[in-house]
């Protein structure tokens, strides 16, 4: 595992969704490479949902385990109520509590909205969404009483998010409306949970994984010497830091974050009103809003536009 300078997560306890493969591996191995203890949390899924026939979780349990690290495999589905309730007790009852959650776990169902079914909207939203809401609510819960029992509580979410959510991405609107809830539902966690001693930022990532080969297909290809801008491991650093006790006071922050990049994302904001003090007419509306939009900062283009 790392050199003793580098184990900023030591002896915090981490879970991690999703960390059978892509960035949550890469994020798993990166925590226990700080000293954390790793739940490895993955259904063994294949990138649509359906079960897979072997388990890469206990794979990356395995190789953290073979590194002197320590990790329990978890295979609960994050967007069942009880799974997620049992993914935290896991940690718990494991190492004795918890200290930070990173919400990973995802899927694709790509087409375009004309397309789209209620079933591939449906399991898109509910992975993603309920399935970040579900632990951090559990997660809370058990935070809220170690606060109440008076014992100290520094703990971290880290949520991920996307680009697709924060300016939209075509044929795959199913995918970038939970990202998009996901950035909301950081905000007002971080604003709810700062009373029990927990940060709560999001993440939106850029790196070679299955749900994003086939979207990004130009910008996966490895380089043949060099950097290599697009591996899952890129991203990982970050979270880990976000993980850390060094990232305290650093909550309701949206990060993006590519290869040796690494940016604060700007949410919506109030823009100046033209304010007529009375209730407009339509047919006045027209000259206001094109004059605001010619005022305004253009938006960032769509992925796919």
């Amino acid at each position: 595992m790392a050199d003793n300078t580098d184990r900023i997560c030591a002896g915090r306890t981490v879970i991690v969704t999703g960390a059978g493969g892509g960035i949550g591996r890469a994020h798993a191995l990166a925590f226990a490479a700080a000293g954390a203890n790793v739940v490895v949390n993955d259904l063994g899924a294949e990138l649509d949902g359906t079960p897979s026939a072997d388990s890469p979780a206990v794979r990356v349990a395995e190789e953290i385990l073979e590194l002197g690290g320590k990790a329990v495999v978890n295979g609960d589905d994050v967007a069942d109520w009880a799974g997620a309730e049992r993914l935290i007790d896991q940690a718990v009852q494991t190492f004795g509590g918890l200290d930070v959650l990173v919400n990973n776990a995802g899927i694709v169902r790509d087409r375009m909205l004309v397309n789209l079914s209620e079933q591939e909207w449906d399991a898109v939203v509910r992975v993603h969404l309920k399935g970040h809401f579900a632990t951090m609510r559990h997660a809370a819960q058990y935070w809220r009483a170690e606060t109440k029992a008076g014992r100290a509580v520094d703990a971290r979410i880290i949520n991920t998010s996307s680009g697709a959510g924060l300016q939209g991405s075509v044929g795959q609107g199913n995918y970038g409306a939970a990202k998009a809830g996901i950035a909301a539902l950081t905000i007002t966690a971080a604003a709810e949970f700062a009373r029990y001693g927990v940060t709560v930022n999001a993440i939106a990532p850029s790196a070679r994984t299955r749900m994003t080969e086939t979207v990004f297909a130009d910008m996966m290809a490895k380089p043949d010497d060099g950097f290599d801008a697009m591996a899952p491991e890129n991203i990982s650093p970050l979270v880990v830091w976000l993980g850390s006790p060094d990232s305290a006071g650093v909550t309701g922050r949206m990060f993006e974050v590519e290869g040796g990049k690494v940016a604060l994302a700007d949410g919506w904001r109030h823009g100046v009103p033209v304010d007529r003090g009375a209730r407009w007419n339509p047919a006045e509306l027209g000259p206001v809003v094109r004059e605001l939009i010619a005022k305004a900062t253009p938006p960032e283009p769509v992925y796919g536009a």
